[in-house]
């Protein structure tokens, strides 16, 4: 049986103990705070589930000191993740580790040591932008292999959400002030805890030949108020390596959220959408000269973290398979969260690399 520990009793980590449960895997859950563990079994996973679960192991961190687990998940703030990634790996490497995003704070040189204690200990680590393994993405990929777009004009992505339904979520935390959300510097703001738009933005650019991004120019809309200094509108407009021009939005002001991206061609278009109502995402392929194509997805929360976990134990199966959240894949997004701070900050075109 696969046993997987989910360093994080937050909201994230008990979504994924349920998904892991699901698959048959043994979990433990640990978090350095007794109070989290004690949310987990008697408000979090009840209310969400139904009822806890008791095969779930709940421990503090040196309750598991020394075990060994084929999969461990970090589901901490950012600014914890490529410490508690370091120990891990240096303790008792894992076969494979999820690591929540973003990966980091936008700091680029911390993330160089993970890459090689990585690949020193030959530890395969993912990090947890989703949105690329549901199936309203893989719909979306497979439409693309046959649909003649033509040039590909401009790509356009967007993660416009009121943080509203984050705090909801985590009822315990009284404002961002309260955790990393409210600071930039700690990974959280739009740029942080929304870079699912810059992440999907580029896989999509992948999908469609068209690059990875090498320059970025930024808009922020910094706040300081109530003892947070975080970013709540992101606007970026990026240029590939191949040429290709577009824009990313991400903030925590908007409500309804708006979850989208549309692929831009010289013949036709791709609409991608997360909750184009409550019970379903969207993907419609529209060819100028030819067939619309449109299907609704259904989905319900659970479902955001399904397809990560099966996809996990497929590559537990095939561990050579390749994965779209690879560590690489989590780094090019940091790449450009971090030009995206310099741009904004010194008011100027940045090229990643330089």
């Amino acid at each position: 049986m696969t046993k997987v520990k989910i360093v994080g009793a937050g909201s994230i980590g008990n979504h994924l103990a349920h998904g892991a449960r699901r698959l048959g895997w043994d979990v433990a859950v640990c978090d350095v705070d007794p109070a989290a563990l004690e949310r987990t079994r008697h408000e979090i996973f009840p209310s969400r589930y139904g009822s806890w679960d008791d095969a779930i192991r709940l421990a503090s961190p040196a309750e598991l000191v020394g075990e060994r687990f084929d999969v461990v998940i970090l589901g901490t703030p950012p600014d914890t993740h490529l410490a508690l990634a370091l120990a891990e790996i240096d303790r008792a490497p894992p076969r494979l580790m999820l690591i929540e995003k973003p990966l980091s704070p936008p700091e680029l040189d911390p993330c160089a040591e993970l890459v090689a204690a990585a690949a020193r200990k030959e530890v395969r680590v993912l990090v947890g932008y989703n949105h690329r393994l549901t199936r309203h993405t893989a719909l979306a990929a497979d439409w693309l292999k046959d649909a003649p777009l033509g040039e590909i004009t401009t790509l356009r992505a967007m993660t416009r959400e009121h943080w509203g339904g984050i705090f909801a979520a985590h009822p315990w935390l009284t404002g961002p002030a309260d955790s990393y959300l409210g600071f930039t510097s700690r990974g959280g703001g739009a740029l942080g805890e929304h870079s699912h738009a810059i992440n999907i933005w580029q896989y999509f650019a992948e999908l469609a030949g068209c690059g990875r991004i090498a320059e970025v120019s930024c808009m922020l809309d910094e706040v300081r108020q109530d003892g947070a200094a975080y970013d709540r509108i992101a606007q970026l407009s990026v240029r590939t390596d191949r040429g290709l021009v577009g824009t990313i939005v991400q903030d925590v002001i908007t409500r309804p959220a708006q979850k989208w991206l549309r692929l831009e061609g010289s013949a036709g278009y791709l609409e991608w959408q997360v909750s184009v109502d409550a019970d379903h995402d969207l993907v419609r392929l529209v060819e100028h000269q030819g067939r619309v194509r449109e299907e609704r997805v259904a989905r319900t929360r659970p479902d955001d973290f399904r397809g990560e976990l099966e996809h996990m134990d497929g590559l537990l199966s095939e561990p050579k398979s390749p994965s779209p959240i690879d560590l690489e894949a989590g780094l090019e997004t940091m790449r450009v969260i971090v030009a995206a701070l310099r741009s904004a900050r010194e008011g100027r075109v940045v090229r990643i690399g330089d």
